[in-house]
């Protein structure tokens, strides 16, 4: 594959590292910078989701579930009608039902409250839940916090030995709470290759090296329309994963960390950046490689 396009397009908008899959081979490489472990924010909710389908696979918790029963001591006094309708699915598809996103980016840090799913459960419900596209770190974060409760250990314990260790990825940490739990919302650090592991797991269904990491049908509704999303994405939004052009799939962190995957191409394409024209990058990513494979 020729890079040379996407090299000179890419350099001014401070892309460090992509790599380039299809047909089980690597067909393209280019390196900014040498490669190490880096925040890949928002790009942490599909290892989120992902950790979501090993419990379901496990029988450790149900979307279906209500979150008046999975948080039962954590609701407000006050309980909506709108809340009382929420189920696990709907942490995982950016339609919670509250108005706003709350412990976003710019939030985090000037929380004063310790007790986080407290807090993110005291927000209103103005929308029933699976009607209206917010984007929102209270969903993935709640996930993530339901899978170490029903596990009894940290995200990052629970992923690594059912899907770290097997896709090769060391030991690694993320963003926590104040009450020391895996923020599943952001905060992870992996490495460009870690993450591209993440979309070749996709890409083929779920398996790895013969090994069914995730079951087929978690994978092919992972990554089918769950939600519109016109305002953000013409594309829709699976689940804690965006649709893309072309029919692909993004596993996306601000600043230009994403794994695009196309099935309909076999392929991968995975950046890593400090780019702030994410819209940009994308469109050199589909002009100059997409459009080769």
């Amino acid at each position: 594959m020729n890079l040379e396009k996407f090299i000179e397009h890419a350099t001014p908008r401070r892309v460090l590292a992509v790599v380039v899959s299809q047909n089980g081979q690597e067909i393209g490489r280019h390196l900014w910078e040498p490669i190490c472990r880096r925040n890949v924010y928002s790009a942490t909710k599909t290892f989120t989701c992902t950790a979501v389908g090993l419990a379901v696979k496990e029988g450790l918790l149900s979307l279906d579930e209500k979150l008046t029963d999975a948080f039962a001591e954590d609701l407000p006094e006050s309980v909506d009608e709108n809340l009382q309708k929420a189920t696990v699915n709907d942490l995982l598809t950016m339609c919670l039902g509250q108005a706003e996103g709350h412990l976003m980016g710019k939030d985090r840090v000037w929380v004063k409250e310790d007790d986080w799913v407290k807090y993110a459960l005291s927000f209103p419900f103005a929308y029933e839940p699976g009607t209206h596209f917010v984007y929102n770190n209270v969903g993935p974060y709640l996930a993530g916090i339901l899978v170490q409760r029903r596990a009894g250990c940290n995200m990052m314990e629970y992923l690594y030995p059912r899907l770290f260790k097997p896709l090769g990825i060391k030991r690694t940490v993320c963003e926590i709470d104040p009450l020391g739990n895996t923020f599943g919302a952001g905060g992870l650090l992996i490495s460009i290759d870690e993450l591209h592991r993440l979309g070749l797991l996709y890409l083929q269904r779920g398996n790895w090296e013969g090994k069914q990491i995730l079951t087929e049908e978690w994978v092919d509704d992972c990554l089918t329309k769950q939600s519109e999303n016109d305002g953000h994405d013409p594309f829709g939004y699976g689940r804690l994963i965006w649709g893309e052009d072309k029919g692909g799939w993004r596993i996306s962190g601000k600043y230009g960390q994403m794994s695009m995957i196309f099935r309909e191409k076999n392929a991968v394409i995975t950046v890593v950046s400090e780019c702030r024209e994410g819209d940009a990058l994308r469109k050199c990513i589909l002009d100059d490689i997409y459009s080769q494979l």
